[in-house]
């Protein structure tokens, strides 16, 4: 069961990202303030829940959380100040987007810059741990793959709806084929060298 609180304030946010290892369009944070009774026995880190139970589980976050945001941000800026850094951008940017300031933030991972003077941790795994993190994981998620599956309506070919430019074996061969778009991280390696290699065996 996870945990509804870390830090005994009130108003303790949580947040999390998604998009971090795409080769393709944003990284999106959320951050969510859930009140003092929310339960729910589903929620859990994103990643172990099917596209259904997030879809489910959005709109119930939406409805009970005290304050929730969700942000991009978007690949020419991942190419300038790289993923991490976007990363915590996106989180910040989040945070931000609140109708008031938390007194408590906790960030899933281990890495995060301090965001004005509010009080913050940072928590390995923590979208499976606390529930805050969880909702936030699920916000960011299915507001990114909204994201995906309508930039996927511009350039079919990447399959982008259903890999949500995520690094597939199906996303890396059209990028060999039609090269790459507006949307792609230019920063990242696209096609690595190994792939090359087992492409073109000498």
């Amino acid at each position: 069961m996870l945990k509804l609180n870390y830090s005994g304030y009130l108003l303790e946010c949580g947040t999390d990202e998604a998009g971090r290892g795409c080769l393709a369009g944003p990284v999106t944070a959320a951050a969510v303030i859930l009140p003092d009774n929310f339960n729910n026995e589903i929620l859990n880190d994103s990643k172990l829940l099917s596209e259904k139970k997030r879809d489910l589980l959005r709109p119930i976050i939406e409805n009970e959380a005290l304050h929730f945001s969700f942000a991009h941000v978007f690949e020419t800026k991942i190419d300038k100040i790289n993923i991490l850094n976007a990363s915590i951008l996106a989180m910040h940017k989040s945070i931000k987007k609140l109708k008031t300031n938390p007194e408590f933030i906790i960030v899933d991972g281990n890495k995060f810059k301090p965001y004005k003077s509010i009080p913050s941790q940072t928590i390995i795994k923590g979208d499976g741990k606390f529930l805050s993190i969880a909702a936030a994981s699920v916000l960011a998620k299915t507001h990114r793959d909204d994201y995906m599956n309508k930039i996927h309506e511009e350039y079919p070919m990447y399959h982008w709806n259903k890999n949500k430019g995520y690094p597939t074996k199906a996303h890396r061969e059209a990028i060999r084929e039609y090269g790459i778009t507006k949307y792609h991280r230019k920063s990242f390696r696209l096609l690595p060298e190994q792939l090359k290699l087992e492409l073109n065996p000498s």
